[in-house]
């Protein structure tokens, strides 16, 4: 891409100070401070709840240095009411026979009574995250340290787990489960599968991608039976993804991947019986290949399990209560809803297990309701009291956004159910309980406190770890009691981050509201922090603006917030908006009136957000307004840049999902129905068929190794603009996934092509009113 020709600015951007011994720190942003320096790492602590023990009280444990000079990390317990430190597994003691160095733990698990712990290392990704490696067992009594799965290639293991009594585990390995006895050490394959199409106790691509599910096992809570997904992938039709740089010939990886209206995986749920090795499959209503089974969840100290299945419009959830000594199956409750239904992976059952609490909007905000499983049939006729079965808890014009867990509560009887909710605000997140005695409702996070916060519960629901952060200061970590919220001890402040962003005196981050005449949008914007009067300032957008997030949420951004201030800090107005549908907390018609318009009134939205921008802010140059986005987003960018041509002039779309039609089936048909039952609505939604109208400037950002959005549908958008004699700028990035961060280097090389091109096509600083930039 010819992009030779830099501005200043933009050699500011990417340069440190040159000097001898001993520098000083620079004294502004840059992009090699934000990408190739540890100057603005946010520190997080990896803390983990111990089991809940009769005789315990509640307590954590990190991984931290357990011996003085010694390498590698060990698990240290701290109790949450003290503070008091207890070395739980020394490092010395997670040393391999005929090793020197401790395993680096990558991830562990207690078993409940605490006697063991099983250690995750040597892992490697899988599509989105490292499932698969390598297990050892602690025996803390008598401190031996075994590998499992010793039968089998090394880094082949995965989602291993305790059964509750602690004295086996099971484990994924090559699409079958099998389990290890913990005594003797034998192993038992429970699953055979007929071929490589066949997955159990694991996920296929698009389960994992939309529904979150890869560990897709659960063992009961007597430990005598595992239920298992089964997933079935004959019919779907592979992907093929190419690497052309690894070896002297490109090598392939082909996997089952269903596009928008094609044929899905069959799934269903067995349920294996260890002591006679028999598997009995649950027989549900409709086509296996034609309904999803996002979650099961064994009910405890009952036996049952709870199957939880969609339609394949997703407009439909059924839940199943599941007898396993009987093979009874009765339908216990059935949630609807005219566009979709957001999968809620909170479900909390009372402590006498005959009711759960559960999100649903189907009187128009998000609530908790509580679910009778002894009762059955449409909760739509229910009565709208707070005991009958279908009825809400919460009440209120404002939407519960996430459900945390249920507790006594000793104070006025009943139970408490914590969540998380923002009634005056869509941009905040704030901890609160209900009362399922009374229905009270009740803000635990202090009144004086702003930003986003997030809560880990103790098993013992008395204390809480507590992560907060806004938009302009980064998070801290710290243990806090409850329901009191009183402040136990600061795990981490990120103080010296907090000191060093303040030094740079950076422009801050703005929250505000824009009326677009149907509605108004929330909105963030960062500026130069002197707008010189009489001068015009470029407008750069970031945009996302799907349901499956949002971008305007007052919390701590990371590096792509600082890249947003470095802009701003050199003369353009950045700003982010989340449109009508964007996943937000305002209701249900606000989220949901995009059904079956995905892809046309977000980016209606975002441009009129931006006209009104204009006439409300005369320092806004509209000759030169820019957008941005990255695979939603960028498909945003996409359609701005398309659709409007007078409004916009610049557009980075870092893999955007140009045809809607390519994209995979739980995903596009939950937001526009089927294509076959939706045509004109696909064809609007996908920006490939206004490229006629496109007249600006625009780069294309793709990873070869995308196996989420395909490199295949960019490569139609760049034949189609070849087409229509459209000139675009391109960058393919070989070998690298959705994130495009593999390798060396790659995160920088990508934003200071970002900023480069910014530059050149939509100049920073301010210009005189009367004159073109």
């Amino acid at each position: 891409m010819p992009l030779r020709i830099l501005s200043v600015l933009a050699v500011v951007f990417t340069c440190l100070p040159v000097c001898q011994g001993v520098c000083e720190e620079p004294p502004s942003l840059n992009l090699d401070r934000i990408y190739n320096s540890s100057d603005f790492d946010e520190r997080s602590v990896g803390s983990k709840w111990l089991p809940k023990l009769p005789d315990r009280g509640s307590s954590y444990s990190v991984l931290e240095p357990t011996e003085e000079g010694g390498s590698g990390n060990g698990i240290v317990g701290y109790d949450a009411a003290t503070g008091n430190r207890t070395i739980l597994v020394a490092a010395s003691e997670l040393v391999p026979p005929g090793k020197t160095e401790a395993l680096s733990v990558d991830g562990y698990q207690w078993s409940r009574d605490l006697s063991r712990v099983l250690i995750y290392t040597n892992s490697v990704r899988v599509w989105r995250q490292n499932t698969r490696g390598d297990y050892w067992l602690l025996d803390r009594g008598t401190g031996q340290l075994t590998k499992l799965g010793a039968d089998g290639p090394p880094q082949s293991m995965m989602y291993a787990k305790f059964s509750p009594g602690g004295n086996r585990v099971a484990f994924v390995r090559e699409g079958n489960l099998f389990v290890q006895d913990l005594v003797d050490h034998s192993i038992r394959q429970i699953t055979t599968r007929t071929n490589e199409r066949i997955l159990n106790g694991a996920s296929d691509w698009v389960y994992e991608e939309e529904f979150g599910l890869r560990d897709a096992f659960r063992w009961s809570p007597d430990g005598d039976r595992i239920a298992f997904w089964h997933f079935d992938t004959t019919g779907v039709q592979d992907f093929t993804i190419i690497n052309n740089t690894d070896s002297l010939y490109p090598t392939v990886e082909t996997f089952a991947y269903p596009k928008a209206g094609t044929r899905n995986s069959a799934v269903r749920i067995g349920i294996v019986e260890l002591a006679r090795s028999t598997i009995h499959w649950v027989d549900l209503p409709g086509d296996p290949r034609e309904t999803y089974i996002p979650r099961i969840e064994w009910i405890d100290k009952t036996g049952a399990l709870l199957i939880r299945q969609m339609n394949r419009l997703q407009n439909r959830e059924s839940f199943y209560l599941v007898d396993v000594a009987s093979g009874e199956k009765r339908l216990v409750h059935t949630e609807t809803d005219p566009a979709w239904i957001d999968l809620q992976d909170q479900l909390y059952f009372d402590a006498g297990n005959q009711t759960f609490f559960y999100l649903s909007d189907r009187d128009g905000w998000r609530h908790v309701y509580r679910i009778s499983v002894t009762d059955g049939g449409d909760p739509n006729t229910a009565p709208r009291s707070v005991e009958p079965s279908g009825a809400p808890l919460t009440r209120g014009d404002f939407d519960v956004i996430d459900l945390l867990g249920v507790v006594p509560n000793d104070s006025d009887g009943g139970e408490s159910v914590y969540l998380i909710a923002s009634p005056d605000s869509a941009t905040d997140r704030f901890l609160y309980r209900a009362n399922t005695a009374n229905g009270k409702l009740q803000r635990v996070t202090p009144a004086s406190a702003e930003g986003v916060h997030h809560y880990d519960l103790a098993p013992h629901g008395d204390f809480a770890i507590h992560r907060f952060s806004t938009a302009n200061t980064p998070s801290t970590t710290e243990v806090v009691s409850l329901p009191d919220h009183q402040i136990v001890r600061v795990l981490e402040d990120n103080q010296k981050l907090a000191e060093r962003l303040q030094a740079l005196d950076l422009p801050p981050v703005e929250f505000f509201r824009i009326d677009i005449g149907p509605t108004s949008l929330d909105a963030w914007s960062i500026s130069p922090k002197q707008l010189e009067p009489g001068k015009r300032y470029p407008l750069l957008v970031q945009v996302y603006g799907e349901p499956a997030g949002s971008t305007v949420v007052n919390r701590w951004g990371g590096t792509t917030s600082l890249w947003h201030r470095m802009m701003a800090d050199n003369g353009y107005v950045v700003v982010s908006i989340d449109n009508r549908g964007s996943n937000v907390p305002r209701g249900r018609h606000f989220r949901k009136t995009v059904y079956r318009r995905l892809g046309t009134l977000g980016p209606d939205d975002q441009a009129a957000a931006v006209r009104q921008l204009l006439s409300e802010r005369p320092n806004l140059d509209p000759q030169r307004i820019g957008t941005w986005g990255w695979s939603g987003g960028g498909t945003s960018s996409l359609h701005s840049i398309f659709r409007y041509p007078d409004l916009y002039r610049t557009a980075v779309a870092i893999a955007p999902v140009a045809n809607l039609r390519y994209y995979d089936t739980i995903y596009e048909e939950r937001y526009m129905g089927l294509p076959s039952d939706n045509v004109e609505g696909y064809r609007s939604g996908s920006p490939i068929h206004f490229v006629e109208q496109f007249q600006g400037n625009l780069l294309l950002i793709h990873g070869t190794a995308d196996d989420n959005v395909h490199y295949q549908v960019t490569e139609l958008l760049i034949n189609e603009l070849i087409a229509r004699n459209k000139q675009f700028d391109l960058f393919i990035y070989p070998g690298r996934t959705h994130s495009i961060r593999e390798r060396k280097n790659t995160r920088m090389h990508l934003m200071t092509l970002v900023t480069e091109y910014l530059l050149e096509n939509l100049p920073a600083g301010g210009v005189a009113a009367s004159k073109e930039p």
